[in-house]
């Protein structure tokens, strides 16, 4: 619990708002946000799309970071020296090159 009422709590200060003021704007119970702020209860979608509605902000599904990345790329990258790493882009730029004069 708790990140809902972060975002909550962060999607309230922007618009301005009271805890109070938001509760009446959204028809909901002050304590209700309160709760929800101190994440005290996790509210329902509807609930809190509501309290951010009001806030004049929205709820919306977007990608976690870091899913579906391939890091063992990364990991290998970091080994090299920032020499190494230079050569690197240096090969794979002339490589772009020679495939871009290709495609011409």
């Amino acid at each position: 619990m708790g990140g809902d009422g972060t975002v909550l709590a962060a999607a309230r200060r922007r618009a301005g708002l009271s805890q109070r003021q938001l509760a009446l704007v959204a028809g909901v119970p002050q304590s209700t946000v309160g709760r929800i702020e101190a994440g005290l209860i996790d509210p329902r979608a509807s609930t809190l799309r509501a309290l951010l509605r009001a806030c004049g902000e929205d709820l919306e599904a977007v990608p976690r970071l870091g899913i579906g990345i391939d890091r063992s790329q990364i990991r290998e990258r970091l080994t090299l020296s920032p020499r190494e790493r230079v050569a690197e882009v240096g090969r794979a730029w002339r490589a772009t090159e020679r495939i871009r004069g290709r495609a011409r």
